[in-house]
């Protein structure tokens, strides 16, 4: 063999020998920006260079509005509640397109209260559609499997029954976000595929206890808008929920207290751990709704240091008598 033939050879190999540090130096780098998106919970998202941020949804001529009705059909209290606010046709207009963020968090089935109960689900939808709504759509990034979930909790049979969307989280649906200013929400994965073409938001929750936070309640419920190891913002809940209230602009949230968990939440597990408090809370203010919705599990905003944070942000008022919510007594 020549000397250049052995020259050019040594350089062949360490050409290909760089070429695949390369490679190998961008599969890792491409592994640990999935694996920042992995979420125990089923979801996988890629990182997107392109960054999002959800659009106010909001209605500015609605701010500072809520009602509360005591009863103990749900239906029934939903529809009162919403009367109280002028109909769910004040806030849902011919053509929206209207998306459900419901709490599916768990496996569990809706006698436990640890999810959105089927009823109000369908009853929400209708609604929405007789107020002229296109689409509908409903939406959640469960902690446990996705499909089951919403099976168990009778959620896919609502929608399905109701004539809703249901849009499971997938990898691909997740982009990246951040709070201005905020602490924990700085590029992190949010499911925002089911917001495209979203004109209207409601955020339907059940009241429990949690043992981190001491309450989730309607703020808490966005939580399951992030993908990725959310699990670790548990080390810093009521900024998170902080964050979360600033991210989220909802035009409604819908509070569901006619049992609420008052012992081993979120997820509960037994009847014992709910009491009858016969209580729905319909609001434009999710600092608000959440800070009436304290009361029913025997705890006060001080308890409950994220509603303070939220609202020193900007995101509502802890005052809920500031708004003179409209009291109702349903029938039933």
């Amino acid at each position: 063999m020549t000397a250049s033939n052995e020259t050019g050879n040594l350089f062949s190999r360490r050409g290909f020998l760089m070429r695949s540090a390369k490679a190998g130096v961008s599969i890792a780098a491409a592994c640990s920006a999935g694996y920042l998106f992995y979420d125990s919970g089923g979801a996988i998202a890629p990182r997107e260079p392109e960054a999002v941020r959800l659009p106010d949804f909001a209605l500015p001529g609605m701010k500072g509005r809520m009602s509360v009705v005591r009863g103990s059909d749900r239906v029934k209290s939903l529809r009162a509640a919403l009367n109280g606010l002028g109909g769910l046709a004040a806030f849902i207009k011919k053509g929206d397109r209207v998306l459900l963020k419901v709490n599916a968090a768990f496996a569990s089935p809706p006698a436990l209260s640890a999810t959105t109960h089927p009823q109000l689900i369908v009853e929400t939808v209708r609604l929405c559609y007789a107020a002229g709504a296109a689409s509908v759509v409903l939406t959640d990034n469960p902690i446990n499997d996705p499909m089951s979930c919403f099976r168990l909790t009778g959620i896919e049979q609502a929608a399905r029954e109701a004539g809703a969307e249901l849009i499971l989280p997938r990898e691909h649906y997740f982009r990246s976000t951040s709070v201005p200013g905020g602490m924990l929400i700085q590029n992190w994965p949010l499911l925002y595929e089911p917001f495209k073409g979203i004109t209207k938001l409601i955020g339907m929750a059940p009241v429990k206890d949690h043992h981190r936070s001491g309450a989730s309640l309607g703020m808490k419920n966005w939580y399951g808008l992030l993908g990725g190891r959310r699990n670790m913002f548990h080390q810093n809940i009521h900024t998170i929920i902080q964050e979360l209230a600033l991210m989220v602009r909802p035009t409604l949230v819908i509070l569901d207290g006619t049992f609420s968990m008052m012992t081993n939440g979120p997820t509960g597990g037994s009847l014992s751990d709910l009491k009858r408090t016969d209580t729905l809370i319909v609001s434009t203010d999710q600092v608000a709704a959440d800070a009436f919705a304290a009361r029913l599990l025997n705890k006060t905003t001080d308890d409950l240091p994220f509603i303070a944070k939220a609202a020193a942000a900007g995101a509502g008022t802890a005052d809920y008598e500031d708004l003179r919510p409209v009291i109702i007594q349903a029938e039933g």
